[in-house]
């Protein structure tokens, strides 16, 4: 089955989420999308989130060691990787996501797209029509480790 990189990013403001209605997909997803070449998967979430919503974000971080050295740099960490499955859509072959997730605060812009979410607003939308289960995980899971998230 072929794989492909993909990031997403959680964005919190005031307790709620950003969530966008994905056009292939017909469900309510946080902003995100395929890793171009070369690109890290936080200067992929960074790019997509400012493409699809016009917002730029800060990182909320999970970093357990930052390293600067002329051999290495640490960049952004994923608040988790998710291996999803995605069936065939319009003539495109069934494929996994290996999905990287961050969790982020906007800090510039004006929104182009999507509305802000409460986690009780997500998690009275019906699941696999409206929104997809993990979405709704990912964001109650989000919520409930907000203590051990650096602003």
């Amino acid at each position: 089955m072929i794989r492909q990189f993909t990031a997403t990013c959680y964005i919190l403001k005031k307790e709620r989420f950003l969530l966008l209605k994905h056009p292939k997909y017909g469900r309510l997803l946080p902003p995100g999308g395929h890793l171009e070449p070369n690109e890290t998967p936080p200067e992929a979430v960074r790019r997509e989130v400012l493409e699809e919503t016009g917002l730029e974000i800060k990182f909320l971080t999970q970093e357990n060691i930052w390293m600067e050295d002329w051999n290495g740099k640490s960049i952004e960490r994923p608040y988790s990787i998710l291996l999803c499955n995605v069936p065939e859509i319009n003539k495109e072959p069934a494929h996994q996501h290996i999905n990287f997730i961050y969790v982020a605060e906007p800090v510039r812009g004006d929104l182009t797209d999507g509305l802000w979410y409460t986690i009780e607003q997500i998690e009275q939308l019906i699941p696999h029509e409206q929104v997809f289960t993990d979405t709704q995980q990912t964001a109650r899971q989000i919520l409930a480790q907000r203590s051990l998230i650096k602003r």
